[in-house]
């Protein structure tokens, strides 16, 4: 079959949802003359924990940072290890390398995206300090398996929830279990400040040094330091970071978190109609729910059904993108990476389950303002797919 022309309109993966509020809030930041870490900042930081359920929230300025800060504050170091797992972003492994610590990767749960608390209770060695789960996708972990791990060898759970605002779990939201939960506030996710993360725990002691650790080290005013109630006098108490979230940014995130349930019920709505118009497609395998939670929808993740199709994953995108659809690939797993190679000693074929889920998977667009027209376009395509390329 000839690849048909590339139509005049292209649907991107995604279309953050700004709307008046959001324009409103930045300029009001613009005119008040506070730009940076401020007012706003302390109001996101609040309004976001009694969100999500959590005592404390510290705002910084990438969910990678927030993995890092919530290593750091827990003094993982050299020698330390991190249960991490490989079906993840370049950021849940990095942190762990940051501190000069091993991230020792573990498999996905078979048919799953998610890792395997059986992996997980292998992997453990005396020097095992954290578990990072991963909520993939915004479908959270198997957390009571993996908070029963963590207390049965005294270790701390560290939740990169950059998928999963907001979602829940066994009735608890994301945001409110692990020791210390990141987020991402990236320019695809639910709730966007274009760059921007947040750190939850429900430990006073972790949040403060989090903070402190948030801004170069220095002591716990110095954000004030330039205001009338402030002064300039400040001490260093540890080497710290350049992390902190603007006011800017923070004003995006206060107007987005207003709308936040309903963007994710939007989401949602998304999914039910591709999985209802999907349902009939033999080439296609969709996604799965787990009963015990409530998905996030940051990402819809189908996967090809292997000898249903005469091309493979990428020729699927690409067969995409000429009938003008934009996809994504989540992800490509750790130990696959040259940096895992070369550094760790990971090989490929190591994690069999992961690099199944790696080959067959692709993204769909997923966005609030999806309209029908356009979740149509996508499901007429796939389509269109199924029919010309069927084995």
């Amino acid at each position: 079959m000839a690849s048909q022309p590339q139509p005049a309109v292209f649907l991107p993966f995604h279309r953050a949802l700004i709307e008046e509020e959001e324009k409103r809030a930045v300029l009001e930041v613009l005119e008040s003359g506070w730009l940076t870490t401020g007012p706003r900042a302390r109001e996101f930081e609040s309004s976001f924990a009694a969100y999500v359920g959590a005592k404390h929230a510290v705002a910084v300025n990438s969910c990678t940072a927030a993995l890092h800060l919530a290593l750091a504050a827990l003094e993982i170091g050299e020698g330390d290890e991190v249960i991490v797992p490989t079906m993840t972003f370049a950021a849940t492994g990095e942190v762990v390398l940051y501190c000069n610590a091993r991230p020792v990767l573990v498999d996905c749960r078979p048919g799953s995206f998610h890792m395997d608390p059986r992996a997980v209770r292998e992997a453990i060695t005396p020097r095992t300090r954290a578990i990072i789960p991963v909520h993939y996708s915004g479908l959270p972990s198997d957390m009571s398996a993996i908070m029963e791990i963590a207390r049965d060898h005294g270790l701390r759970v560290i939740e990169d929830a950059a998928h999963s605002l907001p979602a829940w779990y066994d009735g608890k939201m994301v945001g409110s279990m692990g020791d210390a939960t990141c987020f991402s506030f990236y320019a695809t996710k639910t709730l966007t400040t274009g760059e921007g993360g947040m750190v939850t725990t429900q430990d006073a002691l972790l949040a403060e040094r989090m903070r402190i650790l948030s801004l170069h080290g220095i002591s716990r005013h110095a954000w004030n330091r330039y205001s009338a109630s402030g002064t300039w006098k400040y001490e260093i108490t540890d080497a710290g970071y350049k992390y902190n979230l603007t006011d800017l940014q923070a004003a995006l995130g206060l107007a987005q978190l207003a709308k936040c349930t309903s963007m994710r019920n939007s989401r949602a709505r998304v999914a039910e109609q591709y999985a209802l118009r999907l349902s009939g497609l033999a080439a296609f395998q969709l996604p799965t729910s787990d009963p015990l939670s409530t998905h996030a929808w940051h990402l819809y993740v189908i996967e090809i059904n292997p000898g249903s199709l005469r091309i493979g994953r990428d020729r699927v995108i690409e067969e995409l993108k000429l009938r003008g659809i934009g996809t994504s690939v989540h992800f490509m797993p750790l130990h696959l990476h040259p940096l895992y190679q070369k550094k760790l000693a990971y090989r490929a074929g190591q994690f069999p389950h992961a690099e199944q889920r790696f080959e067959g998977c692709l993204s769909l667009p997923i966005y609030p303002h999806m309209t029908e027209e356009e979740i149509e376009t996508v499901v007429e395509a796939l389509r269109d797919i199924a029919r010309s390329f069927a084995a």
